[in-house]
């Protein structure tokens, strides 16, 4: 019988040599591994450097030098040549600036009683900041309301009272053209509903205004009892 030498037993010489190449191989292995995910995280970056650079930051410039061409003619009066070029960054530029262009444009089109045109400029504009959409909402309310669509009006303003979060200005102006909207539609119990909403939550917004809201709220409790 073979003598074991230093504890290792003759015929497993062979496999620890084995196990040792096998080790060596698979870090050997690994290393490409690394080096390739390497390559590829490098590779990501300079394609996301270079349309940051290359794309993206000339783009940007381009749209506010766009937009800001627009808002000198409306400065100067030259509203037709203003809305335009809005509606030209609204539909080709991109980015902050096609944003607030497609207001712009949507605002200046409602004036123009061009309801319809409005609301595809008012469809593409998105609010970061929730005063500005709830405006925005208002606004396509106001569009719809013109259009005569009434229910798709309600949808709007009730968009524009959450959107606006309870702002004492303002939240209570969205509810008021929504109970407007109730009457025209012969919802007289929604719209006193409404005008109690606004002399409870929002008691100082008729004294502000002037309006006596205890009037319309009688007004529509007395048509709500006549149904």
């Amino acid at each position: 019988m073979a003598k074991e030498k230093n504890n290792v037993p003759e015929n497993g010489v062979d496999e620890l040599n084995d196990s040792l190449v096998e080790m060596s191989e698979k870090v050997q292995n690994n290393k490409k591994i690394i080096l390739w995910a390497a390559a590829a995280v490098v590779g990501v970056a300079v394609l996301v450097l270079g349309y940051i650079y290359l794309v993206r930051q000339p783009g940007i410039a381009k749209a506010n030098d766009n937009i800001g061409a627009a808002d000198i003619q409306l400065a100067l009066g030259n509203d037709s040549i203003a809305l335009a070029k809005y509606m030209e960054v609204a539909d080709n530029d991109g980015y902050d600036a096609a944003n607030r262009a497609a207001l712009q444009a949507a605002t200046m089109l409602y004036k123009d009683e061009k309801y319809e045109e409005a609301l595809k400029y008012l469809d593409k504009f998105s609010a970061s900041e929730s005063i500005i959409g709830a405006a925005a909402y208002s606004l396509k309310g106001d569009c719809l309301v013109n259009l005569d669509k009434l229910d798709d009006a309600v949808s709007a303003f009730k968009d524009a009272i959450s959107e606006s979060d309870n702002n004492a200005y303002y939240t209570p102006f969205f509810m008021q053209k929504l109970a407007r909207v109730y009457r025209e539609q012969g919802k007289f119990t929604e719209e006193a509903d409404i005008y109690r909403s606004i002399i409870k939550d929002y008691p100082q917004f008729g004294e502000g205004y002037g309006i006596d809201m205890q009037k319309y709220l009688r007004r529509a409790e007395l048509d709500a009892a006549k149904k």
